[in-house]
């Protein structure tokens, strides 16, 4: 009889460990953005985990359409000055303070003020003059400006609404590395460079999660990130590199999992140094490059080409504009009208840590040196090259670019890109592109703006401004045990209906 009991006992020890394991799911991630505020980044990596601790007032789906948030529904008043917010009722921050329209007012304030201006996304919402409680319910944010994709804005990172008492009372710094949200799931810690583990938010409005634990372990090298897939120590694997696709395809108990992306991936040109400031030259580069042969081979056909720096899912798209073509011998024409002599050095900057990305730059090196360059790789970190090499021009005359293009409206690349002074474009400077970017901020006729944005694209495309590569393919490893997972194009996983069988 007491052999049965401790036998008894014993299975239900073993179930129950069994039960709580299958409420536990892990997600290999690539990089750390290293605070956890929405107003301090762009990464994607961010919203890959700060997307279910944090709500903005409007949503994105899995299938990119826009859709309710904390604010149920929106509408433009006073010849469209002002937007006015209906919000949801009954939400709690995961700290228990009430989410209202002071809290809004309050994400608002702060993102608009010092605190936003020391990070990328306030100039996002630089058309926002201020947002004003209406009731405790309702808030309208007061327009500077027409903005034609305010609302697209406000479903990305920068506009979660945050806390207003708990940052009060511990502040910026503390938040930063402790967040709380509104969101399906709840911070629980955090060691950076390691990883983030999140528990799920039993009472939330769009309901009860259906996994209880989330960690994330940040895993720079992609080997690495597979290596833990394979082992069962992960279930979801972001950025499998192609070249070990087949090893995941293959593996019995892995699914590899693609899905198209609004992320495109180029190189760079440095216009205020020679010989990259020299249109001529810009054109020849491009014209030496075989990009096609590039996803054939080093990408094994994981990648789209494209003409311009945005996607066919990018509103201001123009199927009308194709890549431009392999042709060296042009290539060579163009480098002697500029009077570029062989052995001319150039350098090309990129991430060291993406194995896929140094093929390609690699390849792009071969080509360029068969046309007469003289080629210097120069490889960073992830961080000191997003922090500090990129937007203080410490680059060489070709780096590396990806852009999420999460808007899905190529306003969003353009503006921070090519207008002059904006964060991540330190040198290039156009009056006529400045124009045009204004004026299409300027209006609300979406047919006009669409024309608009497709002037920039092919000014840009003619004056070569930069190499377009190819459309990223996101290839995800997942375990066959992980239920209701949906590979998401924006890289934003959206957890609330994901299990662990």
């Amino acid at each position: 009889m007491k052999w049965a009991v401790r036998w008894l006992g014993a299975l239900v020890l073993v179930l129950g460990l069994a039960f709580a394991q299958q409420g536990r799911l892990v997600i290999a991630t690539s990089q750390d953005p290293q605070s956890w505020d929405p107003i301090d980044t762009f990464l994607l990596a961010w919203g890959m985990v700060g997307s279910n601790i944090f709500d903005g007032l409007v949503d994105r789906g899995t299938d990119l359409k826009l859709k309710p948030g904390l604010a149920t529904r929106w509408e433009y008043r006073d010849n469209g000055k002002t937007l006015r917010f209906t919000l949801r009722s009954g939400v709690r921050f995961h700290n228990g303070e009430p989410f209202n329209a002071a809290a809004v007012k309050f994400t608002f304030d702060r993102l608009l003020g010092p605190e936003g201006a020391k990070g990328p996304q306030q100039a996002n919402y630089t058309a926002i003059k201020e947002a004003r409680v209406v009731n405790n319910l309702t808030v309208d944010l007061i327009l500077e400006r027409p903005d034609p994709v305010l609302i697209t804005k406000l479903a990305g990172y920068g506009a979660k609404i945050v806390p207003p008492q708990y940052i009060k009372e511990k502040g910026d710094a503390f938040f930063n590395t402790n967040p709380v949200g509104t969101g399906p799931f709840r911070f629980v810690s955090y060691s950076k460079d390691q990883q983030l583990t999140l528990q799920a938010n039993t009472t939330y409005w769009g309901g009860r999660p259906r996994v209880q634990t989330v960690v994330y372990r940040f895993i720079e090298e992609p080997a690495t990130r597979i290596a833990e897939l394979q082992a069962g120590r992960v279930d979801i694997a972001q950025g499998v590199p192609v070249a070990q696709a087949n090893v995941v395809k293959n593996a019995a108990t892995l699914n590899l999992v693609p899905v198209g992306s609004p992320t495109v991936n180029e190189l760079r040109f440095a216009t205020d140094r020679p010989p990259t400031n020299n249109p001529k030259v810009r054109q020849a580069i491009l014209y030496a490059v075989d990009r096609d042969a590039i996803i054939a081979s080093i990408l094994q056909g994981y990648g789209k080409a494209i003409a311009t720096f945005q996607t066919d899912m990018s509103f201001g798209f123009d199927a009308g504009l194709k890549p431009y073509p392999f042709d060296p011998a042009k290539a060579r024409a163009l480098l002697q009208e500029a009077g570029v002599a062989a052995g001319t050095e150039l350098e090309i900057n990129f991430v060291s840590t993406d194995a896929t990305n140094r093929e390609v730059v690699q390849a792009v090196a071969g080509y360029l040196q068969a046309v007469g360059f003289k080629i210097n790789l120069k490889p960073y970190e992830v961080g000191t090259y997003f922090n500090d090499i990129i937007p203080k021009n410490k680059n060489g005359q070709l780096y590396y670019m990806g852009w999420g293009g999460w808007t899905l409206d190529y306003d969003n690349t353009a503006y921070l890109l090519y207008r002059t002074g904006e964060f991540w474009n330190p040198v290039f400077s156009d009056k006529t592109i400045d124009k045009l970017l204004d004026d299409q901020r300027a209006t609300s006729d979406q047919a006009q703006r669409e024309k608009i944005l497709q002037q920039i694209a092919k000014y840009l495309y003619d004056t070569a401004i930069e190499m377009p590569l190819y459309q990223s393919v996101n290839l995800w490893g997942v375990n066959k045990r992980v239920q209701g997972f949906v590979a998401p194009a924006d890289d934003r996983i959206r957890l609330l209906t994901v299990s662990v069988r």
